[in-house]
């Protein structure tokens, strides 16, 4: 493009250019003056000139030269005199300008619009370091004004894709991900999918989503997903076709339910049985593999061959009947029918006149025929046989009578042994003589002196039960046991309605509110009680207890970061209180509202109604990433109608209770017992919890197999501990130390995937790596511990050694990789650790050894850190120290605000002890120059003594 000394002339009458006569005369010779490049002419402003700055109405837009076509730029403005145009620092000539001018009715303005073209020449000629780009420079009476630069660029797209999308076999619900890199253009190239020719509308379509960099993303894979997929690229240049990729989602089948067995395929003899299943649970489709193992199983049979009945022999004829008949009768038992056989045919019985047919002759009655002697023989032989009866129906019901009276005795139904199974252990056993058996009260002494002995073998019924009747001490004679038989095929024992078991009760006090269901065992039987084991409830809870006076002590739930504080003094002298702390392990009673997460176990503390002059010190672990602050974390506490009420947040002043947050804990210092718990409500989306992740291993049914399964909890020892008792349970073993993962509440999912399998020693089932796991699932995981499974199946069963990768990552997030080397063999594995011995050895701690600071050096630092002094409370420069720099005034309220301090700071070092560093505390206030640490043993000893002498021990 050429360029002008100065944009004068041309455009206009020589009124017009009157004004500016004298500016083009000058920039002129400004040009000659300084040469051939003429960068900068025409003044900037005329400042004597009166008016207004010209304003643009349009500016010049950023334009692509599409092939050699020129694009032409324009800008307008008003009120303007002239317009020139600026294209990478120089002026553009005059005569390369197309003005228009025209006048704004509404003001009065002359307004004035200039076109330029540029040239495809023209920028592939200029060569710096940014785009080609233009200006307009506006003049009025009053001076110049500039508009914006416009980019000149050349569009183009290249041909070839930097990655066309691969064709892939997925199992139906599998993750599917096609990748697609357009070619190279400017501007950028728009990507579109298309599916067998037909456009994609991921809009349409939750499962589909095409926005992750080009990509195409079907979360769960359906059948009607297979097909070929193409990605399109286009500009305002052209547009691109990718190689076609073929997608086929198919489905492996699975075995329907068997038939039931079909009859022995003889009818007498030996045969079989068959049942079959068919592969259609689903079917195999799309190249899907066939259900392995048999369709059809046989078994062999036996069918009982059918005997036909047989007659036995007629018996001998009866007497005569009054009738003048006789009988005699055969039975079907020679053989008799069996399995299906034919039953005798013929009569099972005969008559006939047993007088040559003189009693019914022409239908006669029967004194007609026969003389008098016989009517009376006759008689005489039927009201005999009557009386024989009468009597033998009378000697009968005595006999019975008797014979139930003699039992009623014994209070029990006896035993026949005969209809117990063998293989039982004799039970001896006494029984009451009077009362019924079913109504005994387990309060009562047993009659020991009128009783009768039985023997006999005892069937249990319950699982317990025979438990319990292995129990060697059973078998003695203890004259405290009683026991009850209900009927002849059951004993039972300790249970309500059933059979009665007593021992000695343990003396023993709880607290109020601790709800203990105690019975009266053997001392030598460690179940606590006895209960029906389809009445046993699932265990919620983790619990223990201890008894503390007024040494105070401490109290810690091994192995979930809780643990309680009890201050010396906070129980008054000559009382005792058994203290017990429980954590909720069943679903959380907190309801979370609105965006409101927990981040703590809830803990129970009691019995709420003991009161301590001193506060205690709480210790609850939290998940909460308090390095920033994203969090408003409060306090909560249960009432006694089951509601949760915030006690104080974190960072508020309050002179009724104390928090202090440490990474990974917080200490509470109360004065009231109940149920505690930690929410926290994220102020920002970079709010985040830890979690722990941790891979568990174990073998499957079938021997072939191996089950991989990731938990992702909350980062709290309890939560991890539930984890760890669950796999217990099932055989699980831990594969690799657990890990932190951070995990922000920005609302993207979480991503567990397995990566680097050995390909030719293990697959994984279903034939999918990578499982997506939602947000709100993720962040509110405290109810459910998290988890996802994969099926790895080895190709022989030589393979004896597992490597590879487990992958968990937030989209957009924190990842962490669990590796795993383990041998699935149980007698090679290499067992990992899953807590530190040392916080299980002693759950609960009384008087001095509970405290790492000894009572006498306590009451010295007490004594003089509580005396005030001209620099003020020393207790606050100890607080300081302690880094203790807020809600001082709660402290101020305490008695000895010193004590209260180094009791929070016995609750946040009783892992550590950390004593060198209360004494470099102590030594920068300057009130003591002896480490603690440097203590010897034998002051350490005679302070106990003397903590001891004064407390009356």
């Amino acid at each position: 493009m050429g360029r002008a000394a100065a944009p004068g002339g041309g455009g206009g009458g020589a009124p017009r250019w009157l004004p500016w006569l004298g500016l083009c005369f000058w920039a002129a010779g400004a040009a000659a003056a300084r040469g051939t490049d003429n960068s900068e002419v025409l003044p900037e402003s005329i400042p004597s000139a009166p008016g207004t700055l010209p304003h643009f109405i349009e500016e010049p837009d950023d334009a692509y030269i599409i092939k050699s076509n020129p694009i032409a730029l324009r800008c307008k403005a008003r009120p303007a005199m002239q317009i020139f145009f600026k294209c990478n620092g120089e002026w553009v000539h005059q005569n390369e300008h197309v003005s228009e001018e025209s006048l704004d009715e509404s003001s009065g303005l002359k307004v004035r619009e200039v076109f330029i073209n540029v040239t495809r020449q023209q920028v592939e000629d200029f060569h710096g370091p940014e785009d080609y780009w233009c200006q307009c420079v506006a003049w009025s009476h009053l001076g110049t004004s500039k508009s914006r630069k416009a980019s000149v660029r050349i569009a183009y797209l290249r041909k070839n894709f930097e990655q066309d999308p691969q064709g892939r076999e997925v199992p139906i619900e599998g993750m599917i991900v096609l990748h697609c890199r357009p070619p190279e253009g400017v501007p950028a190239a728009e990507v579109e999918w298309l599916k067998n020719e037909e456009p994609i509308d991921s809009e349409q379509d939750e499962n589909i989503d095409t926005r992750a960099d080009h990509n195409l993303i079907i979360r769960q894979a359906r059948l009607s997903d297979s097909g070929n997929y193409t990605c399109m690229a286009a500009n305002i240049v052209a547009k691109r076709r990718s190689l076609s990729a073929t997608v086929v989602v198919y489905v492996n089948g699975g075995w329907s339910s068997w038939t039931e067995w079909s009859a022995c395929n003889v009818r007498c003899g030996r045969g079989w049985q068959k049942r079959s299943r068919t592969c259609t649970n689903p079917a195999p489709l799309n190249g899907g593999a066939f259900c392995e193992g048999m369709s059809v199983q046989k078994i062999t049979c036996t069918s009982l061959c059918p005997v036909d009945g047989s007659w036995e022999v007629w018996s001998e004829w009866s007497v005569c009947s009054p009738e003048c008949e006789h009988l005699r009768i055969r039975e079907c038992t020679a053989p008799a029918p069996r399995n299906g056989g034919k039953f005798c045919e013929g009569l099972s019985q005969e008559s006939e006149n047993c007088t040559d047919g003189l009693c019914i002759l022409d239908k006669k009655p029967l004194h007609e025929i026969k003389p008098q002697s016989i009517e009376s023989a006759s008689d005489i032989a039927l009201y005999s046989g009557l009386g024989a009866a009468v009597v033998a129906v009378a000697v009968l019901v005595i006999g019975v009578t008797l014979y139930r009276r003699s039992q009623s005795d014994y209070g029990v139904d006896v035993i026949d042994s005969s209809a117990l199974t063998g293989g039982f252990q004799t039970f001896n056993f006494k029984t009451v003589r009077q009362g019924n058996s079913l109504l005994l009260n387990s309060a009562m002494q047993p009659d020991l002196t009128v009783s009768r002995t039985y023997s006999g073998p005892i069937c249990l019924q319950d699982p317990l039960d025979k438990e319990l009747m292995t129990e060697s001490s059973l078998f003695n004679p203890l004259s405290d046991i009683k026991v009850k038989v209900q009927s002849s095929f059951m004993v039972s024992l300790g249970v309500s309605e059933r059979a009665e078991y007593h021992g000695k009760n343990h003396s023993r006090t709880f607290p109020h509110g601790n709800n203990h269901s105690f019975s009266t065992m053997h001392p030598r039987n460690k179940t606590p009680y006895i209960q029906n084991l389809s009445s046993l409830p699932t265990r919620t809870e983790l619990r223990t207890t201890g008894v503390f006076g007024h040494l105070g002590g401490r109290l810690v739930m091994p192995n979930t970061g809780v643990s309680l504080l009890i201050p010396h003094g906070a129980i008054p002298e000559e009382n005792s209180w058994e203290i017990y702390m429980s954590i909720n392990q069943g679903e959380p009673s907190i309801q979370s509202d609105g965006s409101e997460v927990l981040l703590s176990p809830e803990v129970t503390c009691g019995p709420p109604d003991m009161i301590v002059t001193t506060p205690f010190a709480l210790t609850i672990p939290h998940c909460a990433d308090v390095s920033s602050e994203h969090w408003n974390i409060h306090l909560k506490k249960r009432t006694q109608q089951g509601k949760w009420e915030e006690v104080m947040s974190v960072e508020d002043e309050s002179t009724s209770c104390y928090c202090l947050l440490d990474p990974f804990a917080c200490h509470v210092l109360l004065d009231s017992f109940g149920t505690y718990a930690l929410t926290g409500e994220p102020i920002t989306d970079c709010a985040v919890k830890q979690l722990k992740v941790a891979v568990f291993g174990c073998m499957s049914c079938n021997s072939l197999d191996y089950n991989l399964r990731v938990y992702c909890v909350d980062n709290t020892p309890c939560a991890f501990q539930e984890v760890v008792s669950d796999e217990r349970h099932q055989g699980g073993q831990l594969l690799e130390e657990p890990k932190l993962l951070h995990f922000k509440g920005n609302t993207f999912s979480l991503q567990i995937s397995v990566l680097d399998i050995p390909p030719f020693l293990w697959r994984i089932k279903p034939f999918t790596a990578c499982q997506e796991v939602p947000f709100s699932r993720v962040w509110c995981s405290n109810r459910q511990p998290l988890h996802c499974a994969f099926s790895l199946e080895r190709y022989t069963p030589t393979t004896t050694q597992l490597s590879c990768k487990i992958c968990i990552r937030q989209l957009k997030g924190h990842e962490q990789i669990l590796q795993v080397q383990t041998s699935i063999l149980e007698s090679e594995r290499e067992a990992i650790t899953f807590f530190a011995q040392e916080d299980s050895t002693f759950p609960a701690q009384t008087g001095p050894k509970a405290f790492k600071i000894p009572y006498s050096i306590r009451q010295r630092i007490c004594a003089t850190f509580d005396t005030p002094n001209a620099k003020g409370k020393d207790w606050q420069m100890l607080a300081q120290k302690n880094s203790i720099n807020r809600n001082l005034s709660y402290f101020a309220t305490q008695s000895s605000p010193s004590a209260v301090i180094l009791n929070l700071w016995e609750a946040r070092h009783q892992q550590d002890g950390d004593l060198d560093s209360l004494a470099c505390a102590l030594e920068e206030i300057g009130r003591t120059h002896t480490k603690l640490s440097n203590i010897s043993e034998s002051q350490l000893d005679e302070a106990d003594f003397n903590y001891s002498r004064q407390n009356g021990l």
